[in-house]
């Protein structure tokens, strides 16, 4: 008797993976061979849409505990939190990677995007955050080389680079410092055209205090799915000490908006019935509930409010980057931006294999090779883990 081929198993996740692949696929081969205007609701007088504000400007920010964490562990010395950090670089690289990919799809001439390299304008701010974002993501390499030669047995080129890893540290968090802040930069050249409740000269301070923020937040939400994915313990006593640390960059973040707004006399913008006053409440929101709960000890101590809270501050991040740049634009713009169904797939598929790339990453590399030499760890029961990001 013929034994019949049997078909892997799919999961639901697996599908859903699958599924957005396909459509973003489709919607790459009409950007690439239709033109931006087959592709988006772009024009000119609105030039930079999703692929911008969430794409590179949350792309960017979500990326920001990597240097975070590596200049606690390297620089500062601070060993314990030594099992998150390999995990938090790589989700960095992870991002910085993709956020190049998808400036691709946005640049009208994407062949040409090496021109900044070589075709100086030091007076342009994009032009310091293309060299920065460049050279970051190498930094960013680098500091992730060693996870790969352990995996290769490469010896000798494992101890070249850990013996060049604290000048690369403090090199990334120099880049990083420059163009967090930098992109907030990009938008005070508008100040008649962005939403007087976003646009502030503080605003490189702003997008610089919140890029640390939401990378803290990241590092608690990649812990925790990996915990699940992997079968791991969730380091839950580093993730509480980060928690604690990220309330009180909450209420840093909160204190310098008000007293911001307070300032140029736009707090009364807030009371106006229009939707960007109620865009700008849920921003404000979706950043003051965590921060009030994460200064209660026994929410540090809980896995599931952990991870609520974190997912709070990743969101409130998220709405705070495209209120500045769709909402804050679009009445200064005089039009009307909603996203095209082929940008949207484009930026899902984008974030879909950053996922898969992460989970591939963590099966096949000792990103958490390290971990065995701690001890504060807490068992976390699989009932007790949220339900997304099943196994293979």
């Amino acid at each position: 008797m013929t034994r019949l081929l049997r078909l892997p198993r799919l999961t639901f996740w697996q599908l859903v993976f699958a599924l957005l692949m396909l459509v973003g696929a489709y919607a790459t081969y009409v950007r690439f061979f239709q033109g931006l205007g087959a592709a988006t609701n772009l024009t000119d007088r609105f030039p930079w849409g999703i692929w911008i504000g969430f794409d590179v400007l949350c792309g960017v920010g979500l990326a920001a505990g990597g240097f975070t964490l590596a200049a606690t562990v390297h620089i500062f010395n601070i060993e314990k939190y030594k099992p998150i950090v390999r995990p938090a670089i790589l989700t960095a690289f992870l991002g910085y990677t993709l956020v190049i990919l998808a400036l691709l799809f946005d640049l009208g001439r994407p062949y040409r995007v090496w021109h900044p390299l070589v075709m100086w304008n030091p007076h342009s701010v994009m032009f310091e955050v293309g060299w920065c974002v460049t050279l970051y993501t190498t930094v960013l390499a680098l500091e992730f080389a060693p996870t790969v030669l352990e995996r290769i047995g490469w010896h000798a080129g494992l101890k070249w680079v850990r013996s060049a890893m604290i000048p690369l540290v403090i090199a990334g968090v120099i880049l990083s410092t420059l163009h967090q802040s930098s992109l907030g930069s990009l938008y005070l050249i508008v100040p008649h055209k962005l939403h007087p409740l976003w646009y502030t000269p503080l605003l490189p301070i702003l997008f610089f205090v919140s890029a640390i923020c939401v990378g803290l937040a990241m590092t608690i939400f990649e812990s925790w799915h990996s915990a699940k994915a992997c079968g791991r313990h969730l380091e839950l006593r580093l993730l509480a000490g980060l928690s604690r640390v990220l309330a009180v960059l909450l209420l840093a973040y909160l204190a310098l908006r008000f007293l911001d707004l307070a300032r140029r006399g736009a707090l009364r913008l807030i009371l106006e019935q229009r939707m960007e006053s109620y865009l700008f409440g849920l921003e404000i929101a979706l950043m003051l509930l965590p921060m009030l709960l994460l200064f209660r000890a026994h929410v540090r101590r809980r896995p599931g409010a952990l991870y609520a809270c974190s997912v709070m501050v990743i969101f409130g991040f998220i709405t705070h980057r495209l209120n500045v740049s769709v909402t804050g634009m679009e009445a200064g713009s005089g039009v009307h931006y909603l996203p095209k169904w082929t940008e949207i797939a484009i930026t899902l598929a984008i974030v879909a294999a950053g996922f898969a790339i992460f989970r591939f990453a963590t099966k096949y590399l000792p990103i958490f090779g390290e971990e065995e030499q701690h001890r504060e760890v807490v068992a976390v029961p699989p009932e007790a883990l949220p339900s997304p990001v099943r196994g293979d």
